[in-house]
């Protein structure tokens, strides 16, 4: 009768556990801060880009049509736009 193998799977263990802080390493570089501040990574993504160009044009005629809503508390405002409410 022959003796079975006794040896545990440690390769296979160290080699995964090997692995695994290699990886870790990895993330702990990617997650150290930024020695400068997160803006300057994004400024001038957008430069020479109509389409952003274009959105920031949009948000800005939104934003000022905004401000030619009248308050609808006052009589002055019901009056002008003919509105109850």
């Amino acid at each position: 009768m022959s003796t079975p193998n006794t040896q545990p799977a440690t390769p296979t263990l160290e080699h995964r556990v090997s692995q695994l802080e290699a990886e870790l390493a990895q993330i702990k570089q990617l997650l150290q801060p930024s020695p400068h501040p997160w803006w300057q990574n994004v400024f001038g993504t957008f430069a020479d880009c109509p389409d952003y160009d274009e959105a920031m044009r949009l948000g800005r005629e939104y934003r000022e049509s905004l401000r030619d809503i009248p308050d609808s508390n006052t009589a002055e405002s019901l009056e002008k736009h003919d509105r109850p409410f």
